[in-house]
């Protein structure tokens, strides 16, 4: 599948370390895929421990020149970023829905709502702000300095891999620190696609530094090389925690955005079609594969049957398929393993008495789609009611 932007230079097929763009140092690579229909849209370096380790070294002599920048000077190459990435939204646009799969409308969306970081955080960074406390005796005076942490690795997922990834980014650089990036292996041409339009907006060699590959080894360097002085990670539970324990070594800050089960809840006396509404924004968006989404919608009896009714007729209205198509308002799974455990937390539920009112499965569409699904009558002994889905159900 060949990806079509205005400006193709944003398609990148490298690591960005120290300001250069590299194969990684075995040459081998990482499929990328369009989840809607399974073609390959690029190859990407598979990067190891190596590449992990030059990169943070190049961070931390980047450090040390940006950390002496003023804050105006971070606050100008901020808000120049800001100026490229909303200038090729579109094209912005366009390769996230090319690697994610997410619907065209989501995806502007998505730049816009990543681009805001960087433009909050351009502001921000000219209000680091110290503190002055009271001093417990007449000769001490106590003032607070805040000081940048050092160097900041951050791992983002692949449900959305651009603002993910600002949101990370424009904090750090704004206190002025320097980042080092571990997108997912799923998602590398946003990231990238950032690096292309930093590297415009003026930064220096070593400020930004960005590779994907095998997952384990960088994770590894990341937590342990104590030049990484703060780690901050969005994606599920299981790996925070691992995260955070492998920190612990070399005392690191963190900052975890981790898994969700949120629940969804209907009174009697709610304005159900502004529910209904509600819960078909929160649940279908990004096809289910969002980490704040309801998963559980609790309705009280006295509208159930309403509430029921209007749903499904909403949920029908939903148009499944690529999100390059036009109207189409829930795109695939990221790829079929995600399919098949959703299907499977599916199966699991309608085995021990759910009852399904729209979808059950997967998508005619077969590949990666599963079908915009509403469940019925489930119990607390359901997979469904406790673990989260991360699908349209």
């Amino acid at each position: 599948m060949e990806i079509s932007l205005q400006d193709m230079s944003l398609i990148r097929r490298q690591a960005f370390i120290d300001g250069c763009w590299v194969d990684a140092d075995d040459k081998s690579t990482l499929e990328v895929v369009n989840p809607s229909s399974g073609d390959r849209i690029a190859l990407v370096p598979n990067c190891g421990a190596a590449e992990t380790i030059r990169m943070i070294d190049a961070a931390q002599r980047a450090q040390k020149s940006w950390v002496n920048q003023s804050a105006k000077q971070r606050s100008t190459f901020l808000k120049k970023w800001h100026e490229l990435i909303m200038q090729n939204q579109e094209d912005l646009a366009c390769l996230l829905t090319a690697e994610q799969g997410k619907p065209m409308a989501e995806a502007r969306g998505e730049i816009l709502y990543g681009a805001n970081y960087v433009e909050w955080f351009s502001e921000e960074a000219k209000r680091v702000y110290g503190d002055v406390i009271p001093s417990p005796s007449d000769d001490k005076r106590i003032l607070v300095s805040k000081q940048p942490v050092g160097v900041v690795a951050c791992i983002t997922p692949w449900n959305f891999p651009n603002a993910m990834l600002t949101r990370k980014i424009a904090p750090a650089l704004a206190a002025g620190c320097a980042v080092v990036c571990k997108p997912a292996n799923e998602t590398p041409l946003s990231a990238l696609a950032l690096a292309v339009l930093a590297e415009h907006a003026g930064a220096p060699p070593g400020l930004i530094n960005i590779l994907v590959g095998k997952t384990e080894e960088i994770g590894r360097e990341l937590t342990s090389n104590s030049k990484v002085r703060k780690l901050s990670f969005t994606g599920s539970t299981r790996v925070g925690k691992k995260l955070i324990a492998d920190c612990a070594g070399t005392v690191k800050r963190t900052s975890m955005e981790l898994g969700g089960n949120a629940p969804f809840i209907v009174f009697d006396d709610a304005d159900i079609d502004a529910a209904v509404k509600g819960a078909v924004a929160s649940k279908y968006r990004n096809a289910g594969q969002t980490c704040v989404c309801a998963n559980r919608l609790l309705v009280q009896t006295g509208v159930f049957t309403e509430f029921t009714v209007k749903l499904k007729q909403a949920v029908l209205n939903l148009k499944v398929g690529d999100g390059f198509e036009e109207g189409v308002a829930v795109g695939p799974l990221i790829h079929s393993q995600a399919a098949s455990k959703v299907c499977g937390i599916i199966d699991d539920a309608k085995e021990r008495g759910a009852k399904v009112v729209h979808g059950g499965g997967m998508s005619p569409l077969g590949g990666s789609f599963v079908a915009p699904t509403i469940l019925t009558e489930v119990t607390r002994d359901m997979r469904l009611f406790s673990e989260e889905i991360f699908g349209p159900v």
